[in-house]
């Protein structure tokens, strides 16, 4: 506590520049309030987009869990579509939520999170100088408004010895309406049902893998609508996700098309960081800084278990797959993939 009321302090000191000799108690607990409640918003905002980022990122990692021989090579071409839930759209936002700010025209609203729609209301709070009440007004993020989320990405993965496989995925920078989605990452897969003759006699296979990747996921975010403060440096939140996953596969191989089914552990962990241009004559010091150092405040670990069910047809080289992931909520994956 006494570390943070000292930081603020020396934050508000600086805030102010030429102001400072006549800067408050009172300008200081303005902004700390301010920043309290964009800390508040930036979590109920972006935390259904950054748990949505995990799913996406989870799957069909595993394509088949049958054993590869040795440099056994395989590139695919993903595509992934993720299902916005209504519940994850909009979010209820009261007075009696902010310490700074207070809802133009109303007491409660109905706001978007990162994967809702495009409406936005004015918040409105005032930071006093010492002399003066000076208004800061801000619109309310928008959403990508988008019922659902479709990205395609590259996979590949290379036989090794003793029924072991690493495997790759890669996605560029997708950009949504408002923002942008980008995952990559790597892991090893090893197959099981090398050590159960009987099972691979009834063309049954088991495999393990563990693997990690990392999912960065951003959207606009708070800008304000006066010339005092029209640089807050918080136009943009960006999610950052590692994410370490293991999972057990096991399919059934009929001729040339094979069923699979998959039950997945991933834990991940998830930071926050805003961006935007720096400083305006008023917030000397960069607000964003400050708000980055107070995001750590809200960092978060998610556990997930997810079911996969896929099917998987093969005509010469080439097999076609579908697959489905199951819990919080639903993504579907849809690949084209080459094997030699």
């Amino acid at each position: 506590m006494r570390k943070r009321l000292a930081q603020m302090l020396l934050f508000g000191s600086c805030l102010l520049g030429n102001k400072a000799a006549s800067q408050s108690l009172e300008t200081i607990l303005d902004v700390n309030n301010f920043l309290n409640d964009a800390l508040w918003y930036a979590d109920t905002f972006i935390t259904p987009a950054t748990d949505a980022a995990v799913y996406q990122a989870s799957s069909v990692w595993v394509t088949t869990p049958q054993k590869k021989k040795l440099w056994d090579f395989g590139i695919n071409v993903h595509f992934n579509s993720f299902f916005v839930p209504n519940g994850n759209r909009d979010f209820n936002i009261k007075n009696s939520d902010f310490s700074f700010f207070e809802i133009q025209g109303g007491d409660n609203v109905n706001v978007p999170t990162a994967l809702g729609d495009d409406k936005q209301v004015y918040l409105v709070g005032y930071i006093n100088d010492g002399q003066n009440d000076n208004e800061v007004r801000i619109k309310t993020p928008e959403g990508i408004d988008m019922g659902s989320v479709v990205y395609p990405y590259l996979q590949a993965s290379l036989g090794l010895w003793y029924g072991t496989e690493i495997i790759g995925k890669y996605s560029y920078k997708v950009e949504l309406k408002r923002g942008h989605y980008q995952v990559y990452g790597g892991g090893i897969k090893h197959n099981l049902s090398q050590y159960f003759p009987k099972l691979e006699a009834q063309n049954l296979a088991l495999s393990a893998f563990a693997g990690y990747s990392n999912e960065e996921i951003s959207f606009g975010f708070l800008s304000a609508d006066t010339e005092q403060y029209e640089a807050l440096g918080l136009n943009e939140i960006t999610g950052l996700v590692d994410t370490f996953q293991f999972q057990l596969n096991g399919a059934k191989r009929w001729g040339k098309f094979e069923a699979m089914a998959g039950l997945i552990t991933n834990v991940s962990d998830i930071r926050y960081e805003v961006g935007g241009q720096d400083g305006t004559p008023f917030f000397i010091v960069p607000v964003k800084d400050y708000v980055n150092d107070r995001l750590s405040e809200i960092y978060k670990t998610r556990t997930n278990v997810i079911g996969e069910l896929s099917g998987r047809y093969q005509f010469g080289h080439f097999f076609l797959q579908g697959a489905v992931a199951l819990g919080k909520f639903v993504n579907t994956n849809v690949s084209l993939q080459y094997e030699l």
